[in-house]
């Protein structure tokens, strides 16, 4: 894989960049919470054994997409590094670009967008690294409703909303995560067009701050699309494919941070709003594309007849809200829509996902393995590593270079690479990264392991999650809770402070008692 934007063979003029945000990942915390030294990185946390920003990738890829700039914090960056020269198999050319930033104070893609304006001189795509697409949502499909639009009546953006798991939001059962592990990411109340497909409102925090359970739209928006669709059911995949000239627009608003919460509800007002539309029209439209681009889309496949029509209808509509009757009289050239674009994937079309909380990524591995038939090595070194007398349920996976001794108990669980799974050991519903160490006889239900950590005999997990190199001491039990390796520590130390002390007592103990015995002898 290629490291730098500027490699040889890649003169020609590329339609899009892609701009990879791979952040800290809080929310995924202790897994991603660095383990002393050493980084944990959220790209790099495995899904299905597979880091999960190779899934962001690998969508990318067979998009077209070639350039990708991937920004992240600046102690990740030798990680990624290495891991994305690691791999010889792809074709993208990828810029890993770092950024300071500690955990404790977080920076919006708004922030790093501006920050990174020099590199952007394209259209570009905005999407995060853990975002997990189904086979029947394509990359493809989306650029090319960005490409149709955007040259038929002048759209901006194109934005992508998948549905949740309703079967797994109505109630919980024994195999769900705990509170104590975090909630899961809310969907967002949006309001779009379904007939073109257009993104018309968000409902921020600030709004329900402000207004409850009111939602407030604008005359001008109902004016436009008199039928509209009200849903809440929809998570935002953080992928949008932009013009270029929405960095300029981001220039210009400097206070916006979150991309979703700030810049994109501002955005999807500037289409229906005359006064925003006045002021920004020239920043977000400005003249660059040529006649014949036009007279080529219309004779492409991707745009069909009435669908032109029909979003030249919305542009006419723009342009009576911000002319005056006289204007209208002399202009032959109607005015660019700026609409937000708005794919909206079905979960009945597929499972997707992002891994950015805890629930997600047990509820996608899961996935994985609900889709999967006995995954275990094939090459005869590796096989050899897992015992005969081993169970191993077909709904599970175990990695490369991963030691399974005899009597060991595996169900619906992920093992990662260069573990050591001791006899007798007895595993359901877990994720377990690479290298981690399960002692004679321990008890792992519904848990998540990070890297390198070590569990001791007969020690007990239930729906737990560990910090990488986090160690549980032999007939340990815990349930619902995090693990961290600075509890651990400090455990262990006090232990120490009290064995110490104890040995102190007892030591002053029998000095006292040898001076008695010297003072009778006096006596």
């Amino acid at each position: 894989m290629d490291l730098g934007v500027n490699a040889e063979g890649n003169s020609a003029i590329r339609e899009f960049i892609a701009v990879v945000l791979a952040g800290f990942g809080n929310e995924l915390q202790p897994l991603t919470s660095d383990n002393g030294d050493e980084p944990c990185p959220k790209a790099l946390i495995p899904v299905a054994n597979t880091p999960v920003i190779d899934y962001t990738l690998s969508w990318l890829e067979k998009s077209g997409v070639k350039d990708v700039l991937l920004i992240c914090p600046a102690t990740h960056r030798p990680a990624l590094s290495h891991h994305i020269h690691s791999s010889t198999s792809t074709t993208l050319v990828i810029d890993v670009v770092p950024f300071d930033e500690s955990p404790d104070s977080s920076i919006g893609p708004c922030t790093l967008l501006r920050h990174f304006a020099s590199r952007i001189t394209n259209d570009f795509i905005l999407l995060p690294c853990d975002f997990i697409p189904p086979p029947t949502l394509s990359l493809s499909s989306i650029l090319d409703k960005f490409r149709t639009e955007t040259v038929s009546d002048g759209a901006i953006a194109t934005t992508c909303w998948f549905e949740l798991n309703r079967l797994a939001d109505a109630g919980k059962d024994k195999t769900s995560p705990p509170e104590e592990w975090g909630s899961a990411v809310s969907p967002a109340t949006i309001v779009y067009h379904e007939p073109s497909g257009t993104l018309l409102h968000i409902d921020t925090p600030d709004d329900v701050d402000q207004d409850g359970e009111d939602l407030k739209l604008k005359m001008s928006l109902l004016n436009l699309y008199p039928r509209t669709v009200l849903a809440s059911r929809y998570q935002d995949s953080h992928v949008y494919v932009c013009k270029h000239s929405v960095i300029e627009a981001l220039q210009q608003k400097e206070h916006f941070d979150s991309f979703k919460e700030d810049f994109l509800p501002w955005l999807c007002k500037v289409q229906y709003s005359s006064s925003k539309r006045k002021k920004y029209e020239r920043v977000l439209n400005p003249i660059t594309n040529s006649p014949g681009q036009s007279i080529a889309l219309r004779h492409s496949t991707l745009a069909s007849a009435s669908n032109i029509a029909l979003k030249s209808k919305s542009a006419h509509y723009a342009r009576e809200a911000t002319i005056s009757p006289s204007d209208s009289d002399t202009e032959e050239t109607p005015l660019a829509s700026l609409r937000v674009g708005a794919v909206i994937h079905p979960y009945s079309a597929g499972f997707a996902v992002r891994v950015n909380t805890l629930p997600a990524f047990l509820e996608v591995n899961r996935h994985f393995l609900s889709q999967t038939s006995y995954s275990l090595p094939t090459d005869p070194a590796n096989r050899s590593l897992i015992d005969q007398k081993a169970q191993i349920s077909a709904d599970s996976m175990v990695a490369a270079s991963t030691k399974v001794e005899e009597r060991v108990s595996i169900k619906k669980s992920v093992i990662g690479k260069h573990c050591v799974i001791s006899r007798m050991a007895r595993i359901v519903g877990c994720v377990i990264l690479d290298h981690c160490v399960i002692a004679e006889g321990a008890k792992l239900d519904g848990s998540i392991l990070g890297k390198g950590t070590k569990v001791g005999p007969k020690a007990e997990l239930i729906r737990c999650v560990t910090q990488s190199g986090y160690e549980v001491a032999a007939g340990e039990s815990f349930k619902n809770e995090k693990l961290e390796v600075s509890d651990w520590a400090a455990t262990s130390a006090s232990e120490t402070d009290d064995n110490d002390e104890d040995g102190e007592t007892e030591g002053t103990e029998t000095t006292e008692g040898d001076e008695d015995e010297d003072e009778d002898e006096d006596n």
